[in-house]
């Protein structure tokens, strides 16, 4: 840790000594108020485009909504379904790999994404984009996910 960076630490809460510097800094924000418009009046009342409501309040309280449990899920199947490929990847030939992706079993996890791509816009409570009438963006991109087959294995683990 630098040594300033501890004093700084060290004294915070310490009223220290006023300074020839602190004190025409102070001097020039009492100048600075003296024209302020809005100095001794109340400032307008900032209206809230919210209301709280119990389903946001029980939703903090929860843990993880649905949605994020479902997408860890996804992510831990589809990092185990890669590395049982990369498994079999490294003793397939060619043309019985192509045979392996084909038959892959991706049941289990294409269910979750099925049910991903149904339920995560309600879940998460996406908005509507009115443009295109479908649900916005999520960073850049759609909110779906594509199911896995034999074309996402070849694209990972290629026959040739």
């Amino acid at each position: 840790m630098d040594r300033r960076e501890r004093e700084r630490i060290l004294r915070q809460g310490v009223v220290l000594p006023e300074t020839p510097r602190r004190q025409r800094e102070l001097a020039a924000l009492v100048e600075d108020l003296v024209e302020h418009p809005l100095q001794s009046r109340p400032l307008r009342q900032r209206y809230r485009n919210f209301t709280p409501d119990a389903g946001s309040y029980f939703a903090a309280l929860g843990g993880p909504l649905p949605y994020m449990a479902r997408l860890r899920e996804i992510e831990a199947l589809v990092a185990g379904h890669e590395l049982a490929l990369a498994d079999r990847y490294a003793t397939a030939d060619t043309a019985a790999w192509r045979e392996v992706a084909e038959s892959w079993s991706f049941g289990e996890v294409n269910d979750l994404i099925d049910r991903h791509n149904r339920w995560y816009p309600i879940e998460a409570r996406l908005p509507m984009d009115p443009h295109t009438g479908d649900f916005v963006l999520v960073n850049g991109e759609p909110y779906w996910k594509r199911p896995l087959d034999a074309r996402w294995v070849l694209e990972r683990f290629p026959a040739a």
